[in-house]
């Protein structure tokens, strides 16, 4: 179906484009909007747009996008009295202060551009380095360190803070407790979604010199405790799951910022803490964070990511099983993971392996995450694949960035308005603006310049961290016919991903995830992550809540009392203060364990709370969560529901994106999987039961076709003119 062209048009042409339209004759008006017009049309964009046709275009030809002309939302933001907003947070220098001397003033941004940067730069045009890769975290509170810089904090007294470990399993046991309402997706989409918001920085990655502090048989160097950097678990000799001959777990610290290359800033500072990867929900999991990864991670045909093709489907591509896997023989699978714009990328908690790994270990971590990254690059190439289809005009490029737009929407589609309304609750996602009940085809316009959407240190090392209670030990492989076929012991499978290719398990293991209960949101953890966590070949592995709360001190994040404060909760003078939302016998064990209620660590108290009404957290946590999740929003300027008329989609093509779900995105990207519920971060039930994948709405390509087909140079972002 071709674009009808308009009297109107050609006028417009005429008087903005001054390109010599041949006056209407009255042949030519009655035959306005068939072929002849269309193709006329069509051949005078080209040569308007053509650098060698007109020298009014020169290198870099701007974007054509149909402006929005319908009614959309103007929304006001009005935080919560009770939740501290933006204006009340500690925006202090040393949060503000560039990385490095020349990172910021180098940034230069055009406002034309309607796809992101690879490394998130330029989203905001005043402030380009907010929210980019590279780039320290922001803070709700000012930082404590027992020296002011870096050391970690000790209690009030001046004595060491309860150990981590003892506090892990004295107030964090496991039991198993399956979630009556969400499945195990839910826990697996909120993993995708920190990996695509943050990584840290430590030294090994920086390749800089690091003192041992435990060994590789768990014995503590106890003559480099007094080094700084130096910073392991402790496990003590009455560990109740530990072997007496373990004495530590290795815990590497985050590199602060003052000792990074190019730093500015000396010893003097309070440390903070840098993330690699852009802070955007972006999907740069999938497509990286600086040009080079990202051209690493392309196929350039097609608009296609690269891939592996194996039993006539797409994986990702293998990479170098011997220093990113855990492998018995050279033939197993291993995915290649991508390269950091700065740095070699390290799982922050990849020295509890015995075993020397390098590179971004992330995406072979564990069977569920694999699966769902495997699933996304499909999804990518599906796009690119329909996008040529009814564009076989566009180049390589355009396709690819095109593609990119479209699978970065869907994604924040599913992750705002499925996937976290579960996490914080509806009501108060409703209620803090940070989604809307919007008709489909209607933009959200409160995108705020003055809103940094920087990733909180208090979220990503804080109160995120709670959600690790969500992960279930063992996953099952779930046929067809929902019968469960076998399990998987998730510690026998950290980097090793091969597991997903071998029979129907990838698509198994996809119906696992929207079949198998979560673990409840509760103060229980299951051992497969606080004992075998990472263990490779070992019979023991390292604990993730001890973790947790070693790098919430390493990150000198306040304490919970502080929090509490900063939330609008009153503040804790006694024990009993703490049982408006801790329970009367986790109160105590937290008395016989600190020696005052101000030393009580935030990711400890946040994570006893009771959780809020139809949410998976309790006030604390929910608070920074909040805060979050507005801020990630309302600070991107790319925001798929935005009606910038530079980025915009057109109204046709939200009221699309919108019927993005998780269970479209199942469906469209395995092979065998024929049912699903519509709802598959819900347990399958009466009022949410499995449908025909045939049944569920999918995206119509066709409002993606273009009525102005480039001809320029095949690297030159060109026109594209979408029919409204």
């Amino acid at each position: 179906m071709r674009a009808s062209i308009s009297i109107t048009a050609f006028l417009w042409i005429n008087n903005v484009c001054g390109l010599q339209v041949p006056p209407a004759t009255s042949t030519d008006q009655e035959n306005v909007g068939n072929s002849w017009s269309y193709l006329n049309f069509v051949s005078l964009i080209q040569n308007y747009l053509n650098p060698s046709t007109n020298p009014l275009i020169n290198s870099k030809v701007q974007f054509i996008h149909t402006p929005p002309s319908f009614p959309v939302y103007n929304l006001n933001y009005n935080f919560n009295p009770d939740v501290n907003s933006l204006v009340k947070i500690n925006n202090n220098d040393n949060n503000k202060r560039p990385w490095t001397c020349d990172s910021s003033p180098s940034i230069k941004c055009t406002q034309e551009l309607p796809y992101r940067t690879i490394d998130g730069s330029c989203n905001n045009l005043e402030n380009p380095g907010w929210g980019m890769a590279n780039t320290r975290y922001a803070r709700l509170l000012p930082p404590i360190y027992s020296d002011g810089i870096w050391q970690p904090a000790v209690a009030k007294s001046g004595r060491d803070l309860p150990r981590s470990r003892l506090l892990s399993y004295t107030l964090f046991p496991e039991l198993r407790v399956k979630d009556p309402k969400w499945t195990l997706a839910l826990m697996q989409w909120g993993q995708i979604i920190t990996h695509d918001m943050a990584e840290l920085v430590t030294k090994p990655i920086l390749k800089m010199p690091s003192v041992e502090c435990c060994t590789n048989d768990d014995k503590l160097v106890t003559q480099n405790l007094e080094d700084p950097s130096c910073f392991p678990i402790i496990v003590g000799p009455n560990d109740p799951n530990y072997p007496p001959t373990t004495q530590c777990l290795t815990f590497t610290r985050s590199a602060p910022d003052f000792e990074l290359p190019n730093s500015c800033f000396g010893h003097q500072k309070p440390a903070d803490q840098v993330t690699q990867v852009t802070q955007f929900l972006d999907l740069s999991l999938v497509y990286g964070s600086s040009d080079s990864q990202a051209a690493k991670l392309r196929k350039f045909q097609g608009g296609k990511l690269r891939s592996q093709v194996r039993r006539q489907r797409e994986w990702l591509p293998s990479g170098n099983a011997s220093e990113e896997c855990v492998i018995e023989r050279p033939s197993d699978i291993c995915y290649e993971a991508g390269k950091s714009s700065r740095y070699i990328n390290f799982l922050e908690v990849i020295p509890i392996i015995r075993h020397k790994f390098t590179g971004d270990n992330r995406v072979n971590q564990n069977p569920q995450l694999t699966v769902l990254q495997v699933l996304l690059l499909r999804e990518h190439n599906r796009i690119a694949t329909n996008l040529a289809k009814i564009n076989p005009h566009w180049s390589d490029e355009t396709i690819y960035q095109e593609a990119r737009r479209i699978a970065i929407a869907e994604y924040q589609q599913i992750s705002y308005y499925e996937w976290l309304p579960p996490m914080i609750g509806l009501e108060n996602a409703l209620k803090y603006k940070i989604i809307y009940d919007i008709p489909d085809d209607q933009y959200v316009n409160d995108y705020n310049p003055n809103i940094d959407p920087t990733v909180l240190n208090e979220h990503s090392n804080g109160a995120y961290r709670v959600f690790h209670s969500l992960i279930a030990g063992y996953l099952k492989l779930v046929q067809e016919n929902r019968s469960t076929k076998g399990l998987i012991r998730i510690s026998d499978w950290f980097f090793r991903p091969g597991i997903i290719e071998q029979g129907d398990n990838m698509d198994d293991l996809t119906r696992g995830l929207s079949d198998q209960p979560e673990q409840a949101r509760d103060e229980y953890y299951d051992h497969e992550i606080t004992l075998y966590l990472f263990r490779g070949r070992d019979r023991f592995g390292g604990d993730l809540r001890s973790i947790d709360i070693q790098r919430a001190r390493d990150h000198g994040l306040a304490t919970y009392n502080d929090y509490r404060e900063f939330c609008g909760l009153r503040r804790a003078k006694s024990w009993s203060d703490f049982q408006d939302f801790i329970s009367p016998e986790n109160v105590k064990k937290l008395s016989e364990l600190y020696e005052h209620p101000d030393d009580v660590d935030f990711a400890v108290g946040g994570g006893l709370e009771v959780n809020d009404n139809n949410a998976l957290a309790g006030p604390t946590f929910l608070c920074v969560l909040i805060e979050q999740f507005y801020r990630t929003r309302v600070g991107d300027r790319f925001w798929f529901e935005s009606p910038d008329p530079v980025v915009a989609f057109t109204r046709e093509q939200l009221r699309e994106i919108r019927k993005a779900t998780l269970a479209r995105f199942m469906c469209d990207n395995t092979n065998s999987i024929k049912t699903i519920q519509k709802r598959a971060f819900e347990i399958p039930s009466k009022k949410n039961s499995l449908v025909s994948c045939d049944s569920i709405p999918g995206i119509d390509f066709n409002l993606w076709r273009d009525y102005a087909p480039q001809v320029a140079n095949q690297q030159q972002h060109l026109g594209i003119l979408y029919k409204k």
